[in-house]
């Protein structure tokens, strides 16, 4: 039985305990008229018999007719009670099917009916965003996974193609810097999804500044190799994060600054230190190209690069666009805070609060 039914059978069923009640009442009032007929001045007064065998017939009448009431009443009340549900059910279905353009946008009176549509509206807006984002994800990472194995595949189509005139050093080479990089790719998607999973963190004491100096001086080789000055400085900051996590973050704030560089002269600093409110901060600035402030909103999306899906810096080092998607995710898992600004003259500034330890 549908929903409509019961609620039209339910105002059907009060009404006709309604007259039933009413009746019962007029038959107990009838108990107190004398039984015998009498005649007075103003006529005949009926007796009790004779007003009970008035209203038999009428009350019998008024069942039916209060039946009749309650059924088609109550199914049209039923129906106009129930059409805001209705058009819920009419997008959800749809949306079901795909449509996920569709919203109910219920107007009128804010009773639970419309609480109930803008929370349904609310939930698909935070699906369709959820669901491009997957879609935007999806088509990144099969591009980028297949770039690096499509490079393999034709640096070894030519080396079988002319085996005598391969530069196998030259060959072995690139065959290694490209294989890095899928491997790389890979090791941040896993870190991704770890992540997105909602796994939880473990967490423990951490000192801020010295794993900012262990990252620093394993980069420093590569940011000499590239030509960028890297600079710090560090004061203390104790936190009660994951350890791994932590290095993970810096390392990628710090590689980010090194590879989308200016090239030979630009610059990394690195600053950490903890705030009057107790709060640590990390902060990296590096010189670089200008981002434009519709690119600056996209960094923390998976494969998005400082200009565009173009890395700059030094061939081979463009990265996997994954670096800022995943400091994000670990200032989330951190309840920490990520603050991204662009520098009028070119480069980015980097700043990650984390909340006071214990």
């Amino acid at each position: 039985m549908s929903a409509r039914w019961r609620l039209t059978l339910s105002y059907a069923g009060f009404l006709l305990v309604a007259g039933i009640a009413l009746f019962a009442l007029l038959f107990y009032i009838v108990r107190f008229i004398p039984a015998e007929s009498f005649q007075t001045d103003i006529g005949f007064v009926p007796n009790r018999g004779d007003l009970l065998n008035a209203l038999w017939p009428r009350f019998w009448q008024m069942i039916v007719a209060l039946a009749v009431v309650g059924l088609v009443g109550g199914w049209f009340l039923a129906g106009r009670m129930l059409r805001p549900l209705k058009r819920i059910h009419g997008v959800a279905r749809r949306v079901a099917a795909g449509t996920f353009d569709e919203r109910v946008r219920l107007t009128g009176p804010h009773d639970e009916f419309r609480e109930l549509a803008d929370t349904f509206d609310s939930m698909l807006d935070r699906l369709q965003r959820s669901f491009d984002e997957q879609r935007r994800f999806a088509a990144n990472a099969s591009h980028e996974l297949r770039t690096p194995y499509a490079i393999e595949r034709m640096l070894l189509d030519v080396a079988v193609a002319n085996p005598q005139g391969v530069d196998v050093e030259r060959l072995v080479g690139r065959l290694d810097a490209t294989n890095r990089r899928g491997i790389e790719i890979v090791e941040a998607l896993l870190s991704l999804a770890s992540l997105e999973d909602g796994q939880s963190v473990q967490r423990g004491p951490v000192d801020l500044d010295e794993v900012a100096a262990d990252v620093i001086e394993a980069l420093r080789p590569e940011a000499e190799t590239a030509g960028i000055t890297l600079t710090a400085t560090l004061d203390e900051g104790y936190l009660d994060a994951n350890s791994a996590l932590v290095r993970q973050l810096v390392s990628n704030l710090v590689l980010n600054g090194i590879r989308h560089n200016t090239g030979p002269g630009g610059t990394v600093d690195v600053r950490t230190g903890t705030r009057a409110d107790g709060t640590v901060e990390l902060v990296v600035v590096n010189t670089g190209p200008v981002v434009p402030p519709e690119v600056l909103q996209t960094l923390t999306e998976p494969f998005v690069r400082g200009v565009g899906r173009v890395a700059g810096g030094r061939a081979g080092s463009e990265g996997s666009g994954l670096g800022l998607a995943l400091v994000a995710r670990i200032v989330d898992a951190h309840a920490a805070t990520l603050d991204l600004r662009s520098q009028e003259q070119g480069g980015l500034v980097v700043g990650v609060q984390f909340p006071r330890a214990g």
